[in-house]
């Protein structure tokens, strides 16, 4: 597992990298990843998507990736799965930099069966002309070009690792309940024996106790394959019963990231603490609630020099204006992007 004191890039003492290199090379590695977007009838004018964003994914380790809707969590899942080009950045899988290969072009590269996704809505995700046998047995008919007699063997074989009755497999989605489409859905991207599995709110469109089952299977299919996970999800009790690390997302930049315990045992950043003490249970532990005011501010083309949180953190002064807080090392292994640490100002 990689050296989880690296400091991200864009931190205040950033090193060459030559300078800070874990002696493990991580399973996955992105570097100031930024994506911006043409927005319609403004000429000029970019939607800031992703920006600047690090983050690394260790080989069997799992990370959560957490901030409210149109943070850029999609977007950025869709840079780390090559689904999407980044405007700026470094992308690397296992040491080879996959970044500089265009999305077009990867789904052909000798590493896509490496980086499989489970998509959030199992049924928007199937072909409802496929039966769940030829949902499977796709990518192992593009990624591997495996002969149909080994391709079924293997289907049935993941179909197994998954609890999905064989006798199911000839039905349709439509034929399937919300659970058994969710394991199609996770046997199609096991089916190529990937390293990594990007999981986009794998279970928001189910029901709870269906939920529950689907999160114990994945969680025993990560121990069982050694598989590395990057799991995307709004509820924060989730991820901290099935990661390792948590990374929290606010208007396109990381704002937190570090060990999972410590980041919601006691987090740094203000935007941090709201997520935490709006967990249910948790307000009553912690105290008064952290409760959020004012206007989330424009993606577009935003100032260089002003917190993107700005406006709505409690802790805000001049300085939050001026300077573009950066990530900095605030406890072992966490790293949150404020000039406060606690009740004071940082050096």
């Amino acid at each position: 597992m990689p050296d989880e004191t690296l400091p991200p890039a864009g931190h205040e003492s950033a090193r060459p990298a030559a300078a800070t290199a874990s002696p493990s090379v991580p399973l996955l590695a992105a570097e100031r990843l930024s994506k911006r977007f043409a927005v319609s009838g403004r000429r000029g004018a970019q939607l800031h998507a992703v920006d600047d964003v690090s983050l690394t994914i260790g080989a069997g380790q799992s990370v959560g990736l957490v901030g409210e809707s149109g943070c850029g969590k999609s977007t950025l899942v869709r840079l780390l799965a090559r689904l999407l080009d980044a405007s700026e950045g470094r992308l690397t899988f296992d040491g080879t930099d996959i970044g500089a290969v265009p999305a077009a072009r990867f789904a052909r590269h000798p590493l896509r069966a490496s980086v499989q996704m489970v998509f959030q809505d199992p049924t928007d995700s199937l072909n409802p002309r496929f039966s769940a046998r030829e949902t499977i047995a796709e990518p192992l008919r593009l990624l591997k070009g495996m002969a149909a007699a080994d391709a079924q063997r293997r289907v049935d074989e993941v179909a197994t690792q998954v609890g999905l009755p064989l006798e199911l497999l000839s039905r349709f989605a439509h034929q399937l309940s919300g659970g058994q489409k969710a394991r199609v859905g996770i046997a199609r991207a096991l089916a190529v024996q990937p390293r990594l599995l990007i999981l986009d709110e794998p279970t928001s469109a189910l029901d709870v106790s269906v939920q529950a089952v689907v999160l114990q299977l994945l969680d025993r299919l990560r121990r069982e394959l050694n598989l590395s996970y990057l799991f995307v999800s709004h509820d924060l009790n989730v991820v901290r019963l099935l990661t390792d690390r948590v990374v929290v997302m606010y208007l396109g930049k990381v704002v937190e990231q570090g060990p999972v315990e410590q980041v919601f045992g006691a987090p740094r950043h203000p935007y941090t603490q709201a997520l935490v003490a709006a967990i249910p249970g948790r307000a009553a532990a912690a105290g008064e609630r952290v409760r959020l005011q004012g206007e989330v501010r424009s993606p577009i083309d935003p100032s260089p020099t002003v917190c993107r949180f700005h406006g709505r953190c409690p802790r805000s002064t001049e300085r939050c204006t001026l300077e573009m807080p950066l990530l900095r090392e605030v406890a072992p292994a966490q790293w949150s992007a404020c000039h406060f640490d606690g009740d004071g100002e940082s050096p």
